[in-house]
């Protein structure tokens, strides 16, 4: 595609919006770059892959990639030996597991998102590398005692020698001596060592090394004698711990090195997928779909848009359809100034190049699109005084390229053709150009004002006239586009709408040729009768409206009776049987009493009252009519009854049924509706007609931990409360919210959230193996 029609097009803010529904750098570069494609194949799989990315949002909305870093350059590092830093160690463990989670959660609907599950599957699986770092690194950055046998001893150590070292000193500190030499009797560290604080007038009678004098100089930090050996042995230890953590390190880092292909590779899919996504968000916000894209052979040239809009006017667009290539190939577009002629050229040309760039457009599904070697734009005017070129001569150049370049394959978009210079042989420049486009066979749309040029396109075959329509009575454009009828430019009302005075609109309309005026009077007159018509047809369709509501107003009312006549019925069946029932009752205690006192006269009497409750029974009065007990059993809704939701094609389960507003409470996974009646079927009459089945993705297992770090402070509640809710609502007990050191403020923020929320049972610093100060462990 050329680049200098896709600027003029707008096709990079396309790009740039797009970037902006990304997850992370790397996905953000390929929105960034996208470019419209010629194969047939590969964009008819990505609008595929886009829809199937639509339907799994409308179930999931919360799905994403998770926490995907671009972690290339590392990885490149790690291979050339380089040794990584615990952050980065932990980054890549953290995208590496959102991967895993990533191709876990997509194969589990692989039935219902194949294409998804195609992208996806290509993660390679890393989990000796996850498990290793997490092994080794706690959530903070720092590496855990556990991670090494050697590193766990010299720790230990480290604990023992810093243990016998405070012990010496608590013992100096709290001795009648040391209450007279010290200045406080506290413990503290410099430069690595254990010292204590010495009043400066009794330095000399402790022996130790001076480390430190205060500001004031009344104090001197001392480390005495008796604690400078266990001094030195702790100081070897810090530093053999030292080693022992960078050779960790550096075996870590080699194993994340020796894998650097799949992990780059693992990032790339995770990119791919993102934007995937990435443009099915911005279709929701466009309202746009996947057009039917024509496959390349005879009749690919057909051209046909319904109800398209400009992405970038969002509610202001007014929707235009239009078709081209079937019956002519060449558009003459007339209309008012300012009546949307050039947005209209602009948006034929941008839907088509984002369709070819795999992208939904905002139109409707019956929109069908060839795909285009090039679509080639001459829009705007970018007159150049320093290349001393004109508003004509800058229009030419574009004219000039497209006419070398172009080929019955290409698209081409012309604004007001033939302008700039004398009218009349701007005009005749402009039906040879047009004519030299037909000849060739390529689509072609062009805007102009010249009336010669409408004639020309009524007279010429494989041309078709349309307008932009512009309402007599307000002198105001309508943006509203009609196919096969010329358009007036009505300069004059557009002027005077503007503010220009009315006798400087008088003198013009004396000046313009008689000709023209009939002209322009006639293409008014049409507008009229269409909107005329318009009107008309606007009419019928409300009373067909009306007509259709009152009709279902009354298969309502109809069904409501019914319902209430099979209640009546109900309710006297039940109350035949229940005096059937006593009956039998009563024949059995004659029976019995017949036993005792011998009275066939109360048997016989129990009798005849049975008989007459059997002669109720089958007079049928409360039987259901022919063929509707067939239908109350198949139809009918009943509580515990599984039904499908029509308008999503979710299942659920039926909870409650009101009779009275015909309405149901309907269950579907952990979401309660209340839904009108006639909005939900039940499940056996989905399979009756084949409807396809909708599978709800299964819930995503919930990490024990979540990571605050790098967090703004207004980002902080909301993810903590979402997190707490997900954790609750997946049964785990316990958790760890990960916020880090730093200044404290996320740590602050937190433990007055948890404080305070209603979901938190208990919460606590965590030990040194949980991550220390730096994380919050949490009862739930």
């Amino acid at each position: 595609m050329e680049h200098k029609s896709l600027e003029m097009l707008e096709f990079p803010r396309i790009r740039e919006i797009l970037a902006g529904y990304t997850s992370f750098p790397v996905s953000r570069e390929l929105a960034l770059s996208l470019e419209p494609g010629c194969d047939f194949e590969r964009i008819t799989l990505a609008l595929k892959q886009t829809a199937e990315a639509r339907q799994l949002l409308g179930l999931d909305r919360g799905f994403a990639i998770g926490t995907v870093a671009d972690v290339r350059d590392k990885v490149r590092l790690a291979a050339l030996e380089g040794i990584l830093d615990p952050p980065g160690l932990l980054e890549i463990q953290q995208t590496l597991a959102a991967c895993h989670e990533l191709r876990r959660y997509l194969k589990s609907l692989s039935g219902d998102f194949p294409l998804l599950w195609d992208i996806a599957a290509g993660i390679v699986e890393l989990r000796q590398i996850e498990k290793d770092i997490g092994a080794c690194l706690d959530p903070g950055g720092e590496v855990v005692d556990t991670a090494s046998p050697a590193l766990a001893s010299i720790r230990q150590q480290l604990r023992e020698t810093r243990s016998q070292i405070l012990e010496r000193l608590e013992g100096i500190v709290r001795s009648p001596r040391g209450q007279r030499l010290l200045q406080e009797d506290i413990i503290t560290e410099r430069e690595g060592r254990y010292v204590i604080l010495v009043k400066t007038e009794a330095r000399h009678e402790i022996k130790g090394i001076v480390h430190d004098i205060s500001n004031t100089g009344a104090t001197v930090f001392m480390e005495p004698t008796a604690t400078v050996g266990l001094g030195n042995a702790l100081r070897e230890l810090v530093i053999e711990e030292r080693h022992e953590i960078e050779k960790i390190l550096r075996i870590l880092s080699a194993e994340v090195g020796a894998h650097r292909d799949d992990i780059s590779r693992n990032v790339e899919v995770a990119a791919g997928l993102d934007l995937v996504l990435a443009k099915a968000r911005y279709a929701a916000r466009i309202k746009a779909v996947e057009p039917e894209i024509i496959q390349p052979g005879p009749g690919a040239r057909y051209f046909k848009l319904v109800n398209a809009r400009h992405p970038l006017l969002g509610e202001k667009a007014v929707p235009f359809s239009l078709e081209l290539g079937r019956d002519f190939s060449v558009m003459v577009i007339t209309g008012p100034n300012t009546g949307g002629k050039t947005v209209t050229l602009k948006s034929i040309g941008l839907l088509s190049v984002m369709a070819q760039a795999g992208m939904p457009i905002p139109a409707t599904a019956e929109s069908r699109l060839p795909i285009f070697d090039s679509v080639f734009a001459d829009i705007g005017d970018e007159q150049s005084i320093e290349q001393t070129l004109s508003t004509f001569s800058w229009h030419m150049g574009n004219i000039v390229r497209i006419i070398k370049s172009a080929t019955e394959k290409s698209l081409v978009l012309l604004d007001e053709l033939g302008t700039s210079t004398d009218p009349a042989e701007g005009s005749a420049l402009a039906r040879a150009i047009l004519h030299r486009f037909l000849s060739r066979k390529t689509l072609t749309v062009a805007t102009t004002h010249f009336s010669d040029l409408k004639a020309f396109a009524y007279a010429t075959p494989g041309m078709k006239n349309a307008s932009l329509e512009f309402d007599p009575v307000t002198l105001a454009p309508t943006y509203r586009m009609t196919v096969g009828v010329p358009g007036g430019s009505n300069a004059m009302a557009t002027a005077a709408r503007l503010g220009l005075p009315g006798a400087i609109i008088e003198e013009a309309r004396g000046l313009l040729a008689e000709g023209s005026q009939e002209l322009e009077a006639l293409l008014a007159s049409l507008m009229a009768e269409k909107q005329k018509l318009a009107s008309l047809e606007k009419e019928l369709k409300a009373e067909r409206d009306d007509y259709s509501r009152r009709n279902v107003g009354l298969e309502k009312e109809m069904e409501r009776l019914k319902t209430e006549e099979r209640r009546v019925r109900g309710e006297t069946r039940d109350a035949i049987l229940r005096e059937a029932a006593e009956l039998h009752k009563e024949i059995r205690q004659a029976a019995a009493d017949l036993r005792k006192e011998k009275s066939a006269a109360r048997i016989e009497e129990a009798k005849r009252r049975l008989a007459g409750a059997r002669e109720k029974l089958d007079t049928g009065a409360w039987k259901p009519a022919p063929g509707e007990k067939a239908e109350e059993d198949s139809g009918a809704i009943k509580v515990g009854d599984t039904v499908r939701i029509k308008e999503a094609g979710l299942t659920g389960t039926v909870l409650v049924i009101l009779e009275e507003s015909r309405e149901v409470e309907v269950q579907s996974g952990r979401t309660k509706m209340r839904l009108g009646i006639d909005s939900v079927v039940k499940a056996a009459a989905v399979k009756e007609t084949s409807a396809p089945s909708i599978v709800q993705p299964a819930p995503r297992a919930v990490p024990l931990q979540l990571d605050l770090r790098g967090r703004r402070a207004d980002e902080v509640e909301t993810a903590l409360d979402a997190y707490l809710d997900e954790a609750v609502r997946a049964g785990l007990p316990r958790v760890r919210i990960v916020h880090g050191i730093a200044t404290g403020t996320v740590r602050s923020i937190v433990r007055e959230i948890l404080g305070r929320h209603p979901l938190v049972k208990s919460f606590r610093p965590g030990e040194r193996n949980e991550g220390g100060d730096g994380a919050t462990v949490v009862a739930l």
